[in-house]
């Protein structure tokens, strides 16, 4: 239905999004080499995830990525949008600093905002909130600062929040990911399981080290067609799971969760 329910004709879901960057290639690395990076693919790529967005029950809505954004499309890291407000955050690459300014305000019109400030530093691919609990790694991009600001804002509004470890990996979403509530997908290599006490973890295939991230979209799950036995093993527990080729961004670092902000539409 295009993102609508019926009863109510309006979108449920929005979806942020940004376009690819021109400027791609000059992307930040932090655990991979270098490659060759076809931006017109990855463009492509991206708009087919932003049609299986909108298939999944989404609107998107999309922003522009100009030559000096070369990380742009990785949107996630600029803000943490729950339920109750978001928090712009302070990326932890000196070069992406611009990239919240977009975000700040389109969502702004829409929700309460918090932000984090120097000298806090936070990527939102470091936040995985899983119901009233909040998950947040502590990682190169996302230091002791920000994390006591990050931790002041979501405690106020009634959330939980479990500072983790990780290790091997860009941020804590490449480590572990939510498929429900109480089911997170996860390599325990990079996150230690003890972490997550009263959630049922399903493993990565122990071939496939970044499988652990998976979208979240209400009951629905967008995923990386480059992991086929994790998939499999997701799919045996009987989840329904939409894939895409996501290839060219991941030479960028980037992943599913990071090309989109999903949230509630505040006018449905």
């Amino acid at each position: 239905m295009n993102g609508y329910d019926v009863a109510e004709r309006m979108p449920r879901l929005i979806a942020l999004t940004r376009s690819v960057s021109p400027a791609m290639a000059d992307c930040e690395l932090t655990h991979l080499p270098r490659v060759p990076i076809e931006v017109d693919r990855a463009a492509k790529q991206h708009a087919a995830y932003e049609q299986a967005l909108e298939t999944l029950g989404c609107t998107v809505h999309r922003l522009a990525s100009p030559a000096d954004m070369p990380d742009g499309v990785f949107i996630e890291d600029t803000a943490v949008v729950l339920d109750d407000i978001a928090v712009i955050t302070r990326p932890g690459a000196a070069s992406r600093g611009q990239e919240t300014t977009g975000v700040e305000e389109w969502l702004k019109h829409r929700i309460l905002l918090a932000r984090i400030e120097a000298p806090g530093t936070m990527d939102g691919g470091d936040v995985l909130a899983v119901g009233r609990r909040i998950f947040v790694g502590a990682t190169s991009r996302t230091n002791a600062d920000a994390l006591e600001q990050f931790r002041r804002i979501v405690e106020y509004f009634g959330y939980s929040m479990t500072v983790v470890a990780v290790q091997g990996c860009l941020h804590l979403k490449s480590a572990v990911t939510a498929v429900a509530d109480d089911v997170l997908l996860v390599n325990r290599a990079w996150v230690p399981a003890d972490a997550f006490e009263g959630c049922e973890l399903v493993d990565v295939h122990p071939q496939e080290p970044s499988a652990a991230n998976i979208v979240r979209i209400g009951g629905r799950l967008l995923y990386s067609a480059a992991y086929p036995w994790t998939l499999e093993r997701l799919r045996m527990r009987g989840a329904e799971i939409t894939t895409v080729d996501v290839s060219e961004l991941a030479k960028a670092e980037g992943a599913v969760t990071c090309c989109s902000l999903i949230m509630n539409n505040p006018e449905s």
